[in-house]
């Protein structure tokens, strides 16, 4: 690519400086020596599918840029209707890939390049939270469409009138977690609920955490004893067996009473590896926030950090509005945002936790 440096929020995108770091990295992976080291090879080989992922990120953006200046340029040269209007076309294309390039500016923490474990749980509130929770899981699946990733539903605990007890999903896809790390903490909703007869108006909580997904490369050490392990048989809405075999695996770490469960595999082989990655990622999760907490400490932050705080409120009535309150970011398009448009609170959640990490 022949273009200029590409300059995004500040940070800029150099094809020379890309292809410069590729071709060092591939000479590394060349060697036969370094897979003697299966951790050393095994971040060589993530960061040159990262600086890879890059180079084509900016090529296509170079690309649509060419395409659109070429319409002008024949525009000027020849003005007919059709090549601004072709060119009005192309524009929202070209924006949609600098907004993705400019988000993964911020995408630079040491996980965010992985698949994403989301374990969505009701508060208090009975029918109407679980309800909540299943709006919850089908906004976060319905993003993930859009953005081309991958669903594994791992467990799904089916509330007894309707919605969910409790989900846990594995989004599949780069930056997945980067991504999705900013669902972390308590969804409010305010509505009318369609369960109360007297049509009053509820307020529920979901509570709803972030994983990075732990691949085998990351040391995570558990001891066997510390493990109970449980097989059951699955089950669905209406009591309808998924499996017609025990195969649906649950796993408690005792030392520090994690509970995971797993029924969505046709095997108990593959439902308790499963499980046991899922509980690594939490376990892993478990030592970040400690990690967190302890830097917060250092930098003398009073306030708490609040993993499971209220993050944002979904208001349906008496007006329609939802508020990130860590970004202060509103939208009134609340069926929108509920069928899974939340890159507006994405990007700016990212530009949020980018700068609370410079202080």
């Amino acid at each position: 690519m022949s273009g200029p440096a590409l300059i995004l929020c500040g940070a800029i995108f150099d094809p020379v400086r890309l292809e410069s770091e590729i071709q060092a990295l591939e000479q590394k992976m060349a060697d036969p020596g370094i897979w003697s080291n299966q951790s050393e090879a095994t971040k060589l080989s993530s960061r040159l599918k990262l600086v890879k992922s890059q180079r084509d990120q900016m090529q296509r953006i170079q690309g649509k840029y060419d395409d659109v200046a070429t319409l002008f340029e024949m525009y000027q040269e020849s003005p007919e209707q059709s090549l601004l209007d072709e060119a009005g076309k192309s524009l929202p294309d070209l924006d949609g890939l600098v907004d993705k390039a400019e988000n993964q500016v911020f995408l630079n923490e040491k996980y965010d390049a992985r698949n994403a474990i989301v374990s969505i749980h009701p508060g208090a509130g009975g029918t109407e939270s679980c309800d909540w929770a299943q709006m919850l899981m089908r906004m976060f699946v319905r993003w993930a469409e859009r953005e081309g990733y991958g669903v594994d539903t791992v467990d799904v605990l089916p509330g007894e009138v309707a919605g969910i007890k409790s989900a846990t999903l594995i989004v599949k896809g780069e930056f997945a977690y980067g991504y999705m790390k900013s669902e972390r903490g308590v969804h409010r909703l305010v509505r009318i609920s369609p369960f109360d007869s007297a049509a009053r108006r509820h307020t529920s909580f979901v509570s709803v955490d972030v994983m990075p997904e732990i691949e085998e490369e990351i040391e995570i050490t558990i001891n066997p004893t510390d493990l109970r392990i449980d097989v059951y048989r699955a089950g669905g809405p209406g009591g309808q067996g998924v499996n017609t075999t025990d195969s649906a695996v649950r796993i408690t770490h005792l030392p520090t009473n994690i509970v995971v469960t797993c029924q969505n595999e046709r095997s108990q082989t593959s439902n308790k590896i499963t499980a046991m990655r899922v509980l690594k990622s939490r376990l892993l999760q478990e030592e970040l926030k400690k990690q967190e907490e302890e830097m917060a400490k250092q930098r003398g932050v009073k306030k708490e950090i609040a993993w499971g705080s209220q993050i944002r409120s979904y208001v349906l009535q008496p007006y329609q509005m939802i508020k990130d309150h860590r970004t202060d970011l509103e939208s009134p398009l609340v069926d929108r945002v509920l069928d899974g448009e939340i890159d507006g609170f994405i990007r700016a959640f990212l530009k949020w936790n980018a700068h609370n990490r410079k202080e």
